[in-house]
């Protein structure tokens, strides 16, 4: 959904509060016995705080079958539209709140400050591994033994593209990246673009890296490694590189009018992105209701089945919460009971990380703006093709900014994808060693 979105424009501010970590090392921050996890006595409330539409709604169901453990939720903007920057001066002032919402994405910026309880002393935390998709519960455990959040949603990526353009005009739906480009010559000649190229989502990018079994950080318990330009990054830039050099894809300002009106004016045919993507299009292309399916997303190879992931959030216990057990209780409440599952997704399309989750009644239902697709069908399979072992870094705020000024760049000829991608590999490996945050070399 639409609040996995990133601005990329905080990166100063983040990385001011990232220094506060000092000479912690690896994934697993400054380390620590984890959390002891008993439960407190006497009645609780707790304090949360998210930015997901409607969650003060299943939040309340909780409060009403659990009146000695409350819980007060505090909404706001996403988290790199602010509410990160507010979570870590909480942390110094030491006053967060108890639970917080957080991408998989930011996890280890949190961690690297050792702003987070490790959950993995609550017996029913640990039990509950099982009950979600292997590979949100790698992104909440960072790679380690410690367990550092619960996992909430998901983003696996696939292919909306408009059925009807593809149909009327005979071109095959492409399930390979060759096919995929091939495609994006015959709708450039009839006047259209294939899809648009982003220069600030760069998590889609990172997304497309997934899929091609990239990766961009490593954490061997000890340091960190950093690869923006591994064999998978080359691969997937240099394909992009020669879409824009051919002109195949637009390049409008992701979530503007401008991108709005150029799938709504039925200009660009189609979009790789995550499940919550569902809702951009509906909301920013009305007029082609109706009119647009969804596919797996292109393969680098004939007969594979791998997927990307974009975005998808985690709700974490912060450092210091006098109330670890009623706090970790609440957050797999909600992440994983039905009840909780079922106001979610009706109020803010949330795609559970949960096995289960997947099976919700509303998911199993044709989507009328899809022309009666049961598009989570698609969402499913895509989430069990995701790689399990992918590791986001600690700095990830500015690696996005970085990346997303050199492809600016890109798309107006002054240097390219690749260049990109190596000048934010040196400006990463030297904030990490700015913030005394060990680095293999």
């Amino acid at each position: 959904m639409q609040h996995t979105k990133r601005a990329v424009a905080m990166g100063v501010a983040l990385l001011s509060a990232i220094a506060l970590a000092g000479c912690s090392t690896g994934s697993t921050g400054t380390g620590g016995e984890a959390a002891a996890c008993a439960p407190s006595e006497g009645d609780v409330t707790l304090e949360f705080t998210s930015w997901i539409p409607g969650i003060e709604d299943a939040a309340a169901i909780w409060n009403a079958e659990n009146p000695n453990i409350q819980v007060q939720v505090q909404t706001g903007p996403n988290g790199n539209s602010g509410t990160y920057q507010n979570f870590f001066s909480q942390l110094e002032a030491g006053n967060a709140p108890d639970l917080g919402q957080i991408e998989y994405d930011a996890l280890s910026s949190f961690r690297v400050q050792d702003g987070l309880e490790d959950l993995s002393n609550c017996e029913d935390v640990v039990a509950a591994e099982a009950d979600f998709i292997p590979w949100t519960w790698n992104q909440v455990t960072l790679g380690g033994d410690g367990v550092y959040g619960i996992p909430q949603d998901s983003g696996p990526m696939a292919l909306f593209y408009r059925s009807d353009l593809f149909e009327q005009n005979g071109i095959a739906v492409p399930t390979t990246w060759d096919e995929y480009k091939e495609a994006a010559k015959q709708i450039r000649a009839l006047g259209g673009y294939i899809t648009n190229f982003s220069t600030a989502d760069i998590n889609q990018f990172a997304g497309f890296v997934w899929q091609a079994n990239g990766d961009w950080f490593t954490n061997d318990g000890d340091a960190w490694s950093v690869d923006l330009t591994g064999d998978a990054s080359k691969t997937v830039a240099d394909y992009w590189q020669e879409l824009l050099d051919e002109d195949l894809v637009a390049t409008y300002p992701a979530w503007t009018e401008e991108w709005n009106n150029a799938y709504n004016s039925s200009e660009v045919w189609s979009w790789t992105s995550a499940v919550w993507g569902a809702n951009s299009i509906s909301s920013g292309a009305p007029d082609t209701a109706g009119k647009w399916s969804v596919a797996p997303a292109p393969q680098w190879e004939a007969g594979e089945s791998a997927a990307g992931n974009w975005g998808g959030s985690s709700v974490a216990v912060f450092k210091g919460s006098e109330h670890v057990y009623e706090a970790a209780k609440f957050a797999l409440w909600l992440n994983t009971s039905e009840e909780a599952l079922t106001a979610l997704n009706e109020s803010a399309n949330i795609y559970p990380a949960t096995t289960a989750g997947l099976e919700l009644p509303s998911l199993q239902e044709g989507v009328e703006f899809y022309g009666g697709q049961a598009i989570y069908d698609v969402f499913a399979k895509a989430a069990a093709e995701v790689n399990p072992d992918f590791v986001w870094g600690p700095t990830m705020t500015q690696t996005y900014a970085d990346v997303s000024d050199g492809f600016q760049k890109a798309v107006t000829g002054q240097g390219t994808l690749l260049e990109a991608l190596e000048s934010a590999q040196s400006s990463t490996v030297s904030t990490l060693k700015a913030q005394s945050i060990p680095v293999a070399e």
